[in-house]
């Protein structure tokens, strides 16, 4: 199994907005079939200074999952938006 864990930091204007946003097609992203588990999250209010405002953590069953998943077209479509709004990214994939 490979866990992929991506996280963002968003820019300061819209912060909100663009968070509600990035869980709500993070969620869609979840239903993709090549993912066997998912979390969505949001850093909690209460953290201060935390470097991360919001990860996506997806298991696939193989590398050949993960990469498909990184070329669907659902994919590359968050991938746009999350560029637009975020000013900072990390991921790490690895294997469980």
């Amino acid at each position: 199994m490979i866990r992929h864990i991506c996280m963002f930091s968003l820019r300061e204007e819209g912060k909100e907005e663009h968070a509600a946003e990035f869980l709500r097609r993070g969620e869609e992203l979840a239903k993709l079939s090549f993912i066997r588990a998912a979390q969505v999250v949001r850093c909690a209010p209460s953290v201060p200074n935390a470097n991360y405002d919001v990860a996506l953590l997806f298991d696939f069953e193989t590398l050949d999952d993960l990469n498909a998943y990184q070329v669907s077209p659902e994919h590359v479509a968050f991938g746009q938006f999350i560029s637009a709004v975020r000013t900072g990214r990390a991921c790490i994939d690895y294997e469980v």
